[in-house]
């Protein structure tokens, strides 16, 4: 593949955070090293090129005619892979959108875990002609083009739906001898982010140097430790904000956090805000 020109198509918007997508194609394999997460599902299809996830604990290596696919919330990555250059299309939903789609479609989501779908070659002709169809709707915004995209993607859910049935497949296995054991690592960090988790705590519960399971942890996830429990710790927070009355001060206690202020200040670091400020934006 040869990728000579860097194009970055517009962010067709449908509402302010209903549904966006954006076709991108990169000569560079730059990407996003720092873990993030969002409150709406994403969808990224890979029409050339590599790149590597890191999510719950895994490594998923994308190549083309495959799809990421990311729930609300879920903490990830995304850098290049070992071919330079990358093409895409990425599709950004929130439930509130899908939940007004026809077809009985929301029962199809969240999926049951943030992961990637290796789709088979016959495949993946279908599902581009989908994908550049909602892009020329979004494009042209003729008359009830909305509605047009909406149908548009649970065409695309329910094919992802069929082909994971026909394929039966699950996450890729382990790349290496300790992922197993740095993903039952993260779901413990998932299960007990409230109590006052350290790197060291961790190694001596799991039977592993600190100093190894800091690296591993690292080469496994794409962060270290401690920023991915504060990662964690936040995402919780943003759950809780855009689904309760609870105070800022309330929430920061319970998501694991002993002072207000630290959570304050570690909350902008991670999404870019302040806590009052992302509930206003996202309700």
């Amino acid at each position: 593949m040869s990728l000579i020109e860097d194009r970055i198509g517009p962010k067709y918007r449908i509402g302010e955070h209903s549904f966006t997508i954006e076709h991108m194609r990169r000569h560079d394999g730059n990407g996003m090293p720092q873990p993030h997460a969002h409150p709406f599902y994403e969808l990224y299809y890979l029409l050339e090129g590599e790149r590597v996830y890191s999510m719950n604990g895994q490594i998923l290596s994308a190549r083309k005619g495959d799809f990421i696919l990311i729930n609300p919330h879920d903490v990830h990555t995304t850098s290049k892979g070992s071919i330079p250059g990358f093409e895409r299309i990425l599709i950004g939903f929130s439930p509130a959108f899908a939940t007004g789609m026809e077809l009985g479609i929301c029962g199809l989501l969240p999926f049951n875990c943030s992961r990637l779908l290796r789709l088979p070659e016959a495949e993946q002709p279908e599902m581009e002609r989908i994908l550049w169809q909602m892009l020329q709707e979004c494009k042209e915004r003729r008359p009830h083009y909305e509605i047009a995209v909406r149908s548009l993607l649970a065409q695309l859910l329910i094919r992802i739906h069929r082909v994971e049935e026909d394929i039966r497949q699950s996450c890729p296995g382990p790349l290496h001898p300790m992922q197993d054991k740095i993903s039952e690592i993260v779901t413990y960090v998932n299960k007990n982010y409230t109590e006052p988790l350290t790197l060291e705590g961790a190694a001596n519960r799991f039977y592993i140097s600190p100093s190894y399971l800091s690296r591993m942890f690292s080469r496994f996830t794409g962060f270290r430790f401690s920023e991915y429990l504060r990662v964690v710790r936040v995402r919780e927070a943003q759950r809780r904000l855009l689904s309760t009355q609870e105070r800022v001060q309330m929430i920061a206690e319970k998501v694991g956090f002993e002072h207000t202020a630290h959570f304050n200040k570690t909350f902008k670091q991670v999404t870019g805000t302040t806590p009052l400020r992302y509930r206003k934006e996202h309700r």
